[in-house]
């Protein structure tokens, strides 16, 4: 799916406080917005991330993402005088088939809720994430309770707001008065909206006392582990190897029951180790006939589905190649793109690296590759 994620950063956050817009006021070391672009980017499926600023923010923007480096964060958009005015800017620029509608001041959403909208994407037009109302909600006169008001069926829209580009952009075009959020304005042009269920933690700073939330949901306790993979595969007959899915022309190939993809394979095997559920061969058995020639990236696709079922992100990969030839340098960044597209990582949360053994040992020799991976999974 060809989606781009639009963050609306255009406000001036005053009910926040603290003279500065809520987006670029710190929040666990980095400005609000800091922290909201690199959640947006953590999903390697978003193809671009936009941000719509106020004219007189752009020093302010500027030193907001001064340490991110990633192609896909695109040049800032100039906001207008309303959120409306902002979202119609910033979609005239996009350039994909969807849009994911984000609020800068928005910044634990977290990749597993952009891969819910994005597949809720597959099959309807529109999508929003929301949670459920779950407290009793009372009429109030003068600060006192009045009459109760049922909460069946009633859900808190959140942010991102998922759409076909087209659609939304009709629909803004279309809009003559002021709207509650980009779903009213899909609906009052007659697009359907899925729910997709969003966290409590995705919360919106709006007030002074938001931040102090925000940060202790931000350090709450973590669950981390590290996974060790290591794999070799010995020289046979063959005018290529591939290594973490990307095939480099050699004057022989590697020897192995699937591709023989020995750095794919030790990735795998770090994941698994860091679930503790054992390694490649328990799970895609050599002995098996199905598994005979087959692309390891089915093996290191269901290594990240265990990852996701078992409640974990993958926080970083980290693969060294070890071999005399052939040369590995000038593929590593190929391979990070690979493994990115296949675990659904950030590209820059994944390290492909090379190194020799000085001629010492069977590598040394020229008789095969080894390699090795580590692993490291979050759980919050």
């Amino acid at each position: 799916m060809d989606a781009e994620i639009l963050i609306v950063a255009a406000g001036r956050g005053a009910r926040a406080g603290g003279g500065t817009p809520k987006q670029y006021r710190t929040l666990a070391g980095a400005a609000v917005l800091t922290h909201t672009i690199r959640a947006c980017l953590s999903h390697a499926e978003i193809r671009a991330v936009r941000v719509v600023i106020h004219a007189d923010d752009a020093d302010l923007y500027a030193k907001a993402v001064a340490d991110i480096r990633d192609d896909r964060l695109m040049e800032p958009v100039r906001g207008g005088e309303t959120r409306s005015d902002s979202v119609r800017l910033g979609l005239a620029v996009c350039a994909g088939s969807h849009v994911l509608i984000h609020d800068g001041a928005r910044p634990l959403i977290d990749r597993a809720d952009i891969g819910g909208l994005l597949s809720a994407l597959q099959d309807h037009r529109a999508a929003v994430l929301a949670v459920p109302v779950v407290d009793a909600l009372w009429n109030a006169e003068d600060g006192k309770a009045t009459t109760p008001q049922p909460r069946d069926h009633l859900w808190r829209a959140q942010t991102p707001q998922a759409f076909a580009l087209k659609d939304i952009v009709d629909a803004h075009n279309a809009t003559t008065v002021p709207m509650a959020d980009d779903v009213e304005t899909a609906r009052a042009f007659g697009i359907a909206v899925e729910i997709v269920q969003g966290s409590d933690t995705n919360i919106k700073i709006t007030r002074v006392e938001d931040f102090a939330l925000a940060e202790k949901l931000m350090g709450k306790t973590v669950d981390i582990r590290t996974g060790n993979g290591f794999d070799v595969h010995k020289f046979g007959p063959g005018d290529h190897v591939t290594l973490n899915g990307v095939d480099i022309p050699f004057d022989r190939g590697l020897v192995g029951h699937s591709d023989a993809d020995v750095a794919m394979h030790t990735l795998t095997d770090a994941i698994f180790g860091a679930l503790a559920e054992g390694d490649i061969g328990q799970w895609f058995p050599p002995s098996d006939p199905q598994w005979k020639g087959a692309a390891s990236d089915i093996f290191l696709r269901k290594a990240v589905e265990r990852t996701t079922e078992r409640g974990f992100q993958i926080s970083h990969l980290d693969c060294t190649i070890i071999c005399e030839m052939p040369k590995i340098g000038p593929h590593t960044q190929a391979m990070r793109d690979k493994l990115a597209q296949i675990t659904g990582v950030a590209v820059d949360r994944i390290s492909v690296k090379a190194t020799t053994t000085e001629t010492l040992g069977f590598t040394g020799r020229g008789e095969g590759i080894a390699a090795l991976a580590t692993a490291t999974l979050v759980k919050s």
